[in-house]
C-alpha cells in the first residue's frame, strides 16, 4: 500500500516532536520536497511486489481436542521433501515461531493470528533437504516472552508428567510434545532459556547452541543480541544429529559471525567422559528463596555420576552469575520494547532478510489487539518505555558493555575447564496457574525460572540440559555450558552422562 503524501498537520506534530522549529512556512516547504521524495517508497514497494513469492498450497489441518490432550500443538500437517538424509523418517514439530510457508504462524499471540508466511525459514528449508518430515506447528507462549505455558492465545500447554503442571517456555509444545512421543524431535528457541526451561521441566535434552551457530532467519525475532534457535529431543544423539543439520551460515542472518562454525557435532560424541574437566558453578546452586533441595541433590548426584564416568570435577565460584539476570533483564527488557514492539519484530539498522509481510500483519495486529497480550509482554512493554524515555537508552547499553565482562568471568573459569555444570532451572515444573490468578502469580510463573538460563543467552555461550534426575517424581535438569563454538564438548559430556545414567526415563503412560 503506498505512503500517500502528508498534510501540514502530520509534518507540524513531527516536528514538534522533534522540536525542529518550524513555521508554517516552512512545513509547507518540506511538505512539497517530502512529496517528491515518497516516490522512493513507491518504488521500492513496486520492485518488491514483483518479486514475492506466492504462498505454497500446503495441506495442514487444526487439531481436535482429542488429539491434543496436552494443548500442544497449534496446527498439524506432514511436509516431506526429500526421500533420503540423516533425518529421513524422523517426526519433527516446529515451534510456531518459526515461518513454515503455507501454514498458519500465531507465534502464541492474538497479534500475529490469521498470518500466514511465504517463506520457509532457512532451519525449515535444511530439515526438509536432510529427509525430515515436519508434522505440525507447537505452540509456543504469547511472542514467547514467558518462561511457563500459560500465556499461549490457544491455551496453557501441559506437561505430559502431570497436566495440572507448566510444560515451561517458551518452546513449551516443542518440548511436551517431544517429552510425550508425539514427535521424534523440535525446533525451540531461546532469548531466556526457552529451549532449556521446557526440557528440564519435562525432562527432554535442549540444546541452546553458540549464539549465530544456528540462523535465525525466518524466525520471529524478539531481540537480535538474545536470539536463538536449537534443538529438544530425547536423546543426546539425536541433539547432535538434528545440530549438524541446523548448523552453518546461510548468508541472511546478521547474528551469524564471519568465522567458520562448526557443522559435525557427532564425531568425539562417544568419546566418554575420560580426561573431561568439570567445574560446578557454585552461584548455579541454593539461589536464596528460589532454588529448591530437591532439584540441587538430584543436579549433584548427576555430577557424581559424570566423575564416576572418568570426569575430573571441582567446584568454582563465579560471582558474575548472580549478577548476569540483572544485566539480562535490562537487555530483554528495553532491548525487546524496542525492537519487538516499537520495531514490530525486526527493528531496523541491520542487514539481511525481513519479512514486510509479517511486520505489517504483526503491527496491525498489534494496535488491534494489545490489550490482550500477556502481563510479562505488558510489563516489559511499560517498564521498557519507561526506562528508555527516562534514561535515553543509556542502561542498554551499559548492559551490553557489562555482558562483555559476564562473558569474560564465564571464560575465565572455562580457561581451567572444559565446561560449567549447575541445575538448568532452581525448580520443578509448577502449578499452571488457575483461571483468574493474580497477576503477581502469572509474572511469577513466567518469569521467576530463567536465573540459571538467561545469563548464557546474554553471552552467547552454548548451553545443553539433560534430564538429572526426578525431585518429587518430576525431572530436575542439568545444564552443561561450554566455551564459544565448542558445541560438540556440551553434547560429549552431556551423552556420557546419559550413557552412565542409563538413559533418560519417559513420562508415565508415554
Amino acid at each position: 500500500m503506498p505512503i500517500t503524501s502528508p498534510t501540514n498537520e502530520d509534518l507540524a506534530e513531527i516536528a514538534g516532536r522533534y522540536r525542529l522549529g518550524l513555521d508554517a512556512g516552512d512545513i509547507e516547504s518540506f511538505r512539497v520536497i517530502i512529496g517528491g521524495a515518497l516516490a522512493s517508497y513507491d518504488e521500492v514497494e513496486r520492485l518488491y511486489a514483483e518479486r514475492l513469492p506466492a504462498v505454497p498450497d500446503r495441506p495442514y489441518r487444526w487439531p481436535d481436542t482429542a488429539g491434543n490432550e496436552l494443548g500442544a500443538w497449534y496446527v498439524t500437517t506432514e511436509l516431506r521433501t526429500a526421500s533420503g538424509g540423516p533425518l529421513a523418517g524422523r517426526r519433527v514439530a516446529v515451534k510456531d515461531n518459526i515461518e513454515v510457508a503455507g501454514l498458519p504462524m500465531m507465534n502464541g499471540s492474538a497479534t500475529l493470528e490469521g498470518f500466514i508466511p511465504r517463506r520457509d525459514a532457512t532451519v525449515v528449508t535444511r530439515l526438509l533437504a536432510a529427509g525430515a518430515t515436519i508434522t505440525g506447528k507447537a505452540v509456543c507462549e504469547d511472542l514467547c516472552f514467558s518462561g511457563g505455558s500459560h500465556t499461549s492465545r490457544t491455551g496453557p500447554v501441559r506437561n505430559p508428567w502431570d497436566r495440572d503442571r507448566s510444560a515451561g517456555g517458551s518452546s513449551s509444545g516443542s518440548a511436551a510434545l517431544v517429552a510425550a512421543g508425539h514427535a521424534d524431535m523440535a525446533l525451540g528457541g531461546d532469548q531466556g532459556g526457552s529451549v532449556r526451561i521446557p526440557s528440564a521441566f519435562c525432562g527432554t535434552v535442549g540444546h541452546k547452541p553458540t549464539y549465530g551457530l544456528v540462523p535465525y532467519t525466518g524466525a520471529f525475532p524478539i531481540e537480535n543480541t538474545l536470539d536463538h534457535l536449537g534443538p529438544i529431543t530425547r536423546t543426546v544423539h539425536d541433539a547432535a544429529v538434528l545440530l549438524g543439520v541446523l548448523a552453518g551460515r546461510d548468508g541472511l542472518d546478521p547474528r551469524q559471525r564471519a568465522e567458520h562454525l562448526p557443522e559435525d557435532f557427532l564425531t568425539g560424541l562417544e568419546a566418554g567422559a575420560t580426561g573431561l574437566r568439570v567445574a560446578v558453578l557454585a552461584e548455579g546452586f541454593g539461589i536464596p528463596g528460589l532454588s529448591q533441595p530437591g532439584v540441587d541433590e538430584a543436579v549433584r548426584a548427576a555430577i557424581r555420576t559424570l566423575e564416576a564416568a572418568g570426569a575430573s570435577v571441582r567446584e568454582v565460584s563465579i560471582p558474575w552469575h548472580r549478577d548476569g539476570l540483572h544485566v539480562w533483564n535490562v537487555i530483554a527488557t528495553d532491548g525487546a520494547t524496542n525492537q519487538m514492539i516499537d520495531g514490530n519484530g525486526y527493528g531496523m539498522n541491520t542487514a539481511g532478510l525481513y519479512d514486510p509481510e509479517l511486520i505489517g500483519h504483526y503491527a496491525q495486529g498489534r494496535r488491534e489487539h494489545a490489550a490482550q497480550m500477556s502481563e510479562s509482554l505488558k510489563l516489559t512493554m511499560l517498564c521498557g518505555r519507561y526506562a528508555i524515555g527516562r534514561g535515553d537508552g543509556r542502561h542498554y547499553a551499559m548492559a551490553r558493555n557489562l555482558a562483555l565482562e559476564l562473558a569474560a568471568a564465564y571464560d575465565a573459569a572455562l580457561d581451567g575447564a572444559d565446561v560449567l555444570v549447575l541445575p538448568t532451572l532452581p525448580i520443578v515444573a509448577s502449578p499452571l496457574p488457575a483461571p483468574g490468578a493474580s497477576r503477581e502469580e502469572q509474572l511469577a510463573r513466567s518469569l521467576g525460572m530463567i536465573a540459571n538460563t538467561a545469563p548464557f543467552d546474554v553471552t552467547g555461550h552454548p548451553a545443553i540440559t539433560v534430564p538429572a534426575g526426578l525431585s518429587g517424581g518430576l525431572p530436575a535438569g542439568l545444564m552443561i555450558v561450554g566455551r564459544h563454538l565448542e558445541d560438540g564438548t556440551c553434547l560429549r559430556v552431556a551423552r556420557a552422562y546419559e550413557n552412565a545414567a542409563g538413559g533418560f526415563p519417559a513420562p508415565p503412560g508415554y
